[in-house]
């Protein structure tokens, strides 16, 4: 839960930059005085490779290669469960979901995040915004971002205009540049309800 603790503090200022413009009257709402707004960061990041779906978002792109993992590797999914997980100080994705664990083989990342969103509702918060960014030299995700919101909204069982989508290249540079893999960061905002 966000104190006022200069580790907490760190992740609240990069989220005053990372959330969408609108939601900065959202931001501003909180009751700072009582201590009561969380907020954390996640990233995933993912080999492409052949003879795999590419799922991001809980959506299907119509790509030659998908995502290596056990589950269906939904990157900017396990971005966003770590996000949430984090700002109520529950882990990470790979706690409550291992690996090791043959249930989860090829799971949808959007089943997760329903779990997900179950044990924050259960520690008593809502969702107030999430922001994600994807990086993928390829394919080129401007078509699919709608669906996206759509498909996250729906699994947190909040509204679409909290929900944003933001994707970008990483110019040619390091592994995502040279189409090797496919990262995401994801930010987000939770109060008590």
């Amino acid at each position: 839960v966000y104190k006022t603790e200069p580790h907490r503090s760190y992740f609240l200022f990069l989220s005053f930059f990372f959330f969408k413009q609108k939601t900065a009257y959202e931001i501003k709402e909180c009751d700072w005085s009582s201590d009561v707004c969380s907020s954390d960061l996640g990233y995933d990041i993912h080999r492409l490779v052949k003879g795999r779906k590419l799922i991001l978002g809980g959506v299907e792109i119509p790509y030659e290669r998908g995502l290596e993992g056990h589950s269906d590797a939904d990157v900017l999914l396990h971005a966003l469960c770590d996000a949430l997980l984090g700002a109520i100080g529950k882990g990470d994705i790979g706690e409550h979901f291992p690996n090791t664990d043959e249930h989860y083989k090829d799971i949808s990342s959007l089943a997760l995040l329903a779990k997900v969103n179950a044990i924050v509702r259960q520690e008593g918060y809502k969702i107030n915004n999430v922001d994600c960014v994807i990086q993928a030299e390829e394919p080129n995700l401007g078509n699919f971002k709608s669906q996206m919101r759509s498909s996250i909204a729906g699994t947190l069982k909040i509204d679409e205009g909290v929900v944003n989508i933001k994707a970008t290249t990483n110019e040619q540079l390091g592994a995502i540049g040279k189409k090797e893999g496919i990262a995401a960061f994801a930010s987000a905002l939770l109060t008590p309800h």
